[in-house]
């Protein structure tokens, strides 16, 4: 790809809040584009919980051949707690996509922005910036839709293949190191269950195999629970975890928690050729529609798809815009804005426009 040529984004808003915070994640890349040599083309595509009402599939055909030609998928929020398969799980064209495209690895960063509380004493000063990654194709996850239910048991399978994990690994390795040569600490910490499951025994020596090769970043191993105690103590003592499906949804979430909430955590499926970006939030519908929404994780999901899509081009300039879209978002906090789930009275309109006016 040559810098004159348009990145192919396909857009995805689904359900709820989804379209309300898209919206201004394409008015930020619109301005990313008239201040720079970028150029960004949106198709827009069905996918989500109403989708399915209408047609009784979470997402047509040509949503997948779209996301599969697309240079990266932007998602707003799929699902609706009211509209259910015949089993009574969620509508999830999210999850549908990590499988299709074997989307391996979801990175979930987690960073306190100056100016956003935390629940956590001494955050502030010392500040949390880390990231879960979570491998988001096997787990528990690889039994969706195919439980066994019957009078008196339900029964699900959690699988982990070498393939998969080693993968992960690498990727985490590589992040890792990343992270030291911009000043971070560069540390990677493995989170499994290994005293109990020997699925986790066998994730856990591959972790260990994978080690070796890559000197330069300092290791660890922690049982999930065990990790859960000191991430709500001192969770500035992390910089990358890594943790299998089930682990790693609720992990993210927590150490969401620790910065403001799902409001503030954006995410990214990566796999080898394909990746997913949107926020960690869902649909919110009991605030659809009140211009209420919190956009953050939305935008800030914006500078993740530029710096994968800069390593994937060679486009410097994306991660240059990635960088200045985290700028405007922190200069926006700094400057005293405040959403309403901090207590504050700036909806999703007066949030774009702050992040906005820093670029």
């Amino acid at each position: 790809m040559s810098a004159n040529d348009a990145l192919h984004i396909a857009i995805l808003a689904g359900d709820g809040i989804g379209p309300e915070v898209m919206d201004p994640a394409l008015e930020i890349l619109r301005k990313v584009e008239a201040t720079s040599t970028l150029k960004f083309r949106f198709t827009e595509a069905a996918a989500g919980a109403n989708h399915y009402r209408e047609t009784g599939a979470s997402m047509p055909e040509s949503t997948v051949r779209l996301c599969d030609e697309a240079d990266a998928v932007l998602l707003g929020a799929c699902g609706l707690p009211h509209i259910r398969y015949p089993d009574n799980t969620e509508i999830a064209p999210q999850i549908e996509l990590r499988m299709i495209f074997d989307l391996y690895a979801g990175v979930r960063p987690v960073r306190l922005i100056p100016g956003v509380p935390s629940p956590i004493v001494g955050a502030a000063e010392q500040g949390i910036d880390l990231v879960v990654i979570r491998e988001s194709t096997e787990g528990l996850f690889a039994s969706m839709g195919k439980g066994v239910v019957t009078d008196d048991d339900a029964r699900e399978t959690l699988v982990i293949t070498r393939k998969t994990s080693q993968r992960l690994f690498d990727f985490s390795f590589r992040l890792a190191q990343r992270r030291k040569q911009q000043g971070r600490p560069g540390s990677l910490a493995c989170v499994d269950k290994a005293n109990v499951f020997k699925a986790f025994a066998f994730f856990r020596g591959i972790f260990d195999a994978t080690a070796p090769r890559y000197p330069d970043v300092e290791t660890s191993r922690l049982y999930v629970d065990a990790c859960s105690a000191m991430l709500v103590k001192r969770p500035w003592d992390f910089d990358v975890m890594v943790t299998e499906n089930m682990f790693g949804d609720i992990l993210s979430d927590l150490t969401a928690g620790l910065v403001g909430g799902l409001g503030m955590a954006p995410s990214a499926d990566i796999g080898d050729r394909h990746a997913v970006f949107q926020p960690c939030h869902g649909t919110a519908p009991d605030i659809a529609g009140q211009g209420k929404a919190n956009p953050t994780a939305m935008i800030l999901s914006l500078p993740l798809m530029l710096d994968w899509l800069a390593d994937k081009h060679g486009l410097q300039e994306a991660a240059d815009a990635a960088q200045r879209i985290e700028r405007a978002v922190d200069k926006a906090y700094a400057h005293g804005i405040k959403p309403m789930e901090f207590g504050g009275a700036d909806g999703t309109a007066s949030i774009a426009r702050a992040v906005i006016a820093g670029l």
